[in-house]
C-alpha cells in the first residue's frame, strides 16, 4: 500500500462539476429565506473546482478557476501544493489516483508532458493509478465532493466569495480544506506534436495489459 511505504505520498485528484453562480436554489430549495431561481438562466459566473485529497491524512485542498479546468490548471495546483508536501514528507515517489478524464488521462499529451517536467525538476517518481470507466466513484476524493455538496446544499451561491467561504467551512473528519482561487487564464486544447509525445513516452513505464490505467514516470529511482 502506498500509504504505508516510507517516502511515498498518495494524492487523490479530481475535478468537480462546474458551479453556476447566481441567485439559484440548490437541490430545489434554499435555507436562506431568499427568493431564488432555478438553473435554467445564464449564470452570473461559473467556477471550475479541482481537488487534491491526501487519504492517509484526511487533508483536502480545493482550487477554483473561472477559466478552464485544463491539464495545466491541474498540474499548476499540484505544483502549488508540492513545496508543503516536500517539506513535510520529503517523498521520493508520488502516487496519484485519478479518473481517466479528458484533461488528465495518460494519453493527454500536455498532462503527461507537465508531469514529466515536474518529476524531473523535483527528482521524484510519479505513479499514476487510474480508475477504469464506471469505477471513478471509488476514487477517494469523490466522497469529499459528496460532503461538500451536502454542506452547501440549500445555500445561494451568488458570489465567488460565498462559494469559497462555504468551501472553507466544510469539514472532513474534523478538518477543513485549504481553498485557493486561481486567477490565471488557461488555454484549451494545448497539445504536443506526435514527435514530442514520442519523446515523452520514453520517460513512461506502462504496465502491459493495463497501459492506460497504470503508468509510472521514473526520474528518481529509475
Amino acid at each position: 500500500m502506498a500509504d504505508e511505504a516510507d517516502g511515498v505520498i498518495r494524492l487523490s485528484i479530481d475535478t468537480k462539476a462546474n458551479i453556476n453562480g447566481g441567485p439559484y436554489s440548490r437541490g430545489g430549495y434554499n435555507r436562506c429565506g431568499i427568493k431564488s431561481l432555478d438553473h435554467d438562466f445564464a449564470p452570473d459566473f461559473v467556477l471550475k473546482p479541482f481537488g487534491i485529497f491526501l487519504p492517509d491524512y484526511d487533508e483536502n485542498y480545493f482550487y477554483f478557476t473561472e477559466s478552464s479546468a485544463t491539464a495545466d490548471f491541474m498540474v499548476d495546483a499540484i505544483e502549488d501544493l508540492w513545496p508543503s508536501l516536500r517539506k513535510r514528507f520529503n517523498p521520493h515517489t508520488l502516487v496519484i489516483n485519478a479518473d481517466n478524464g479528458p484533461e488528465n488521462n495518460s494519453r493527454r499529451s500536455q498532462f503527461m508532458n507537465r508531469l514529466v517536467d515536474f518529476a524531473t525538476a523535483n527528482s521524484i517518481d510519479i505513479c499514476l493509478a487510474y480508475y477504469p470507466p464506471y469505477h471513478s466513484k471509488y476514487n477517494p476524493i469523490e466522497r469529499v465532493w459528496g460532503v461538500l455538496e451536502n454542506h452547501w446544499n440549500g445555500e445561494i451561491l451568488d458570489s465567488v466569495d460565498k462559494v469559497l467561504g462555504l468551501a472553507r467551512t466544510m469539514t472532513w473528519n474534523g478538518s477543513t480544506p485549504i481553498v485557493k482561487m486561481v486567477e490565471k487564464t488557461y488555454k484549451k486544447g494545448v497539445t504536443l506534436t506526435k514527435k514530442a509525445m514520442e519523446k515523452i513516452e520514453k520517460s513512461l513505464l506502462r504496465i502491459p495489459g493495463i497501459e492506460k490505467w497504470a503508468v509510472s514516470i521514473l526520474c528518481f529511482n529509475g
